[in-house]
């Protein structure tokens, strides 16, 4: 459809002529009405005359134009790339303003369009480097983190904090009741993957009822923890990180700033109360399932007596091994929601950015996670709690 950008009351055809004002210096003078509601002139007979003897400069004269659209502008733009093919000088000082600025939105237009882009594949030394410098950053970014909601918490101690107790309840409830059934299936299920390879080892010496000693302590140490860990990260990590960048899109955290309110307080705290938590609640069900699911595998693939398996299993627990896993859950808890409510917080303002913000959550609590899991075992070895 065209596009009328001046109008005068004519109905005059549209037409083409070259006048030759010397060897050299052609003029292309363009008149009448053009729309496209009425055939153009053809450019043929303009073509031939200008390939066949060049000149050295081809102006435009517009005087007699009357009521135009972008018909004209074709006509302008085809013979604009004919003189730059033929290295003829194209003068538009005669066309009007509107169709001027329309020549060099299109010229422009089809510069970008045919340039090839240029994304020179850096190497691998460099996307090391460049992983290396974001992880480093997003160190510092966590570390910080943390520490301002320690002091939010320190504040909550205080009876300074301002949230919303009504808020901290609901995200409980979401973070804890609602998490169950994933935690349960999949607690269950690495349960009976340990027990199953484990009897397949012990069983060359003899030695299945040790399948509820290598169950129980990988269970209640480390996995337990880790896959409680994981799986909230994946869950209501992403969801924290979603909350808060929707909330930063509409602008919702400036409107709390405005009013006085902090969003560590307000927004952070409660997520990080009920990830600290529950975190180690589910931990502890998920140890439960994952030792049942290791009963039934020693059990029924075993033949284990289903007493002598929980006694043996309930000897080679003790306090120290509980602690172990209560610690990390709840350090793992504390790395979640910080990396959720980072993320969040750190989102720009449209929908394509929560969605980064939601990955960038769930990558950077799972890599921080693995670390604290190898800094806390390392630990907990070097003061001979394990």
């Amino acid at each position: 459809m065209g596009y009328i950008i001046d109008e005068k009351m004519t109905t005059s055809p549209p037409m083409l002529k070259l006048d030759h004002i010397s060897p050299q210096h052609v003029e292309l003078i363009i008149s009448g009405t053009w729309s496209l509601y009425q055939p153009s002139p053809e450019l043929d007979p303009l073509i031939q005359p200008l390939t066949a003897a060049p000149p050295a400069q081809l102006s435009v004269n517009c005087d007699a134009l009357a009521r135009w659209d972008t018909t004209v502008l074709a006509v302008v733009v085809a013979l604009s790339r004919l003189c730059q093919q033929h290295n003829i000088q194209f003068e538009t000082a005669g066309l009007p303003a509107g169709l001027k600025a329309l020549l060099v939105m299109a010229e422009q237009g089809g510069r970008a369009a045919t340039a090839e882009p240029k994304h020179p594949t850096p190497s691998f030394l460099h996307r090391s480097g460049l992983d290396f410098i974001d992880l480093a950053r997003s160190t510092g970014e966590m570390m910080a983190f943390l520490g301002e909601g320690m002091l939010a918490l320190l504040r909550l101690l205080q009876g300074r904090a301002q949230f919303s107790r009504a808020d901290l309840w609901l995200i409980i409830q979401d973070s804890g009741a609602d998490a169950l059934p994933i935690v349960s299936l999949v607690s269950f299920l690495v349960g009976m993957i340990l027990a199953y390879i484990g009897d397949q080892q012990l069983a060359q010496f003899g030695a299945r009822i040790y399948v509820a000693d290598l169950v129980a302590l990988a269970m209640v140490i480390q996995m337990g923890a880790l896959i409680t860990a994981i799986v909230m990260a994946g869950r209501t990590g992403a969801a924290f990180a979603a909350q808060l960048g929707t909330m930063q899109v509409n602008e919702e955290i400036d409107a709390l700033r405005t009013l006085g309110i902090a969003p560590m307080e307000y927004l952070v705290l409660p997520r990080m109360l009920a990830l600290i938590l529950m975190t180690p609640l589910l931990a502890i069900y998920a140890n439960v399932l994952g030792m049942l699911g290791g009963a039934m595998v020693g059990t029924l693939v075993g033949g284990l007596n289903l007493n002598a398996y929980l006694g043996a299993t309930q000897a080679v627990l003790a306090w120290n091994h509980i602690a172990q896993g209560l610690i990390s859950a709840t350090v793992y808890g504390a790395i979640i929601a910080a990396s959720g409510c980072l993320r969040g917080l750190q989102c720009g303002r449209n929908a394509q950015a929560v969605g980064q913000a939601t990955t960038s959550a769930v990558v950077t609590a799972i890599v921080f996670i693995v670390l604290a899991a190898a800094v806390l075992t390392i630990l907990f070895d070097a003061v001979g709690l394990s």
